[in-house]
């Protein structure tokens, strides 16, 4: 992905229908920094980009809402448009990612990023994106809280790509499964895909592994390479975007989890029923969320694929209040 095509369409698509000048006087500015954003010669930082967003009438704050779902307590008392509210929402996103695994991730210096983390100097547009990118893997669902992403050209093929691939996990879930298991690494070993060795695998039918591959494969999820099934084109799929089917997917996968409880399958099952403090009540969730965070990152920096794994984390409080 350039990030600096990506940063001047969004810059674009902010402006709308006014020119480049008028843009560039409601900004505030004398000269015409709108066409030296566009035309790649200049960029605002990520604050700049929030506060054109913010005259551009985008309510900010609650596409973020829409992005985070869950928002942060944080969100509504920050201004996204200032230094410190754009580092405030870097540090959210990063969660336990560690400055050298971003750099990692992003080709960008552990000096600059600790610069930018500490407030001490801010990032440019493009390498706002490449961070978000890098610490949510959801760059195009952030973009799409602002604007329409099929207005950004570079991205526009990328975000039909996403949304027909998050359509298809509402409707076929076990399709996530199986996407899965074409990475492990004894399906790799296999001379040639067989039919029904996922479906054994995973405890489904063999008509459910042929429907997900054809599936799979008309999202372009997949394609057929050496005689065996591989991904491609794979993304970060937030099934929460649409709330009713986000719940409807949840309750398909504890539905998942409840069959594999009635038939003693492999798995630890555990609950606890108690009463504590709406204070630790509070550490409760907290300790959930962090706990689920620290999960994603330890699955991201797996390297060996050796079993496909559901995972379902429950907090629910009992009492009505």
């Amino acid at each position: 992905m350039d990030y600096e095509i990506l940063a001047s369409e969004l810059l674009r698509t902010l402006r709308g229908k006014r020119s480049q000048g008028a843009f560039s006087r409601r900004l505030g500015f004398k000269s015409n920094i709108a066409y030296a954003w566009e035309s790649g010669r200049r960029f605002p930082t990520g604050a700049g980009m929030f506060r054109a967003a913010l005259r551009s009438g985008v309510d900010v704050q609650a596409g973020l809402a829409t992005f985070f779902r869950t928002p942060p307590a944080w969100l509504q008392e920050t201004e996204l448009s200032e230094p410190a509210g754009v580092v405030r929402l870097l540090e959210e996103l990063r969660a336990a990612a560690r400055v050298s695994e971003l750099a990692r991730r992003t080709g960008i210096s552990r000096f600059a990023l600790a610069r930018w983390f500490n407030g001490v100097t801010e990032p440019r547009l493009p390498d706002f994106l490449a961070l978000v990118e890098a610490t949510s893997l959801r760059l195009l669902d952030f973009l799409a809280a602002l604007i329409d992403p099929l207005e950004l050209p570079s991205v526009a093929e990328d975000w039909r790509r996403l949304d027909a691939q998050r359509r298809l996990a509402y409707e076929l879930p076990w399709s996530q499964a199986v996407l899965l298991a074409l990475e492990l690494q004894s399906y790799r070993g296999l001379a040639r895909h067989r039919g029904g060795w996922i479906a054994a695998r995973l405890g489904i039918s063999e008509q459910e592994e042929l429907q997900c591959l054809q599936a799979l494969e008309a999202t372009g999820q997949i394609r057929l390479r050496a005689r065996r099934w591989v991904p491609v084109n794979i993304a970060t799929l937030d099934t929460r975007r649409d709330a009713a089917a986000g719940r409807q997917l949840k309750r398909w996968w504890a539905r998942v989890g409840l069959d594999r409880l009635d038939a003693d399958g492999a798995g630890q099952f555990s609950y606890n029923v108690f009463t504590v403090s709406e204070a630790d009540l509070a550490r409760l969730q907290e300790l959930h969320f962090n706990h689920y965070q620290e999960m994603r990152r330890i699955i991201a920096a797996s390297q060996d694929c050796e079993r496909v794994v559901l995972t379902n984390l429950q907090l629910i409080p009992l009492d009505a209040v």
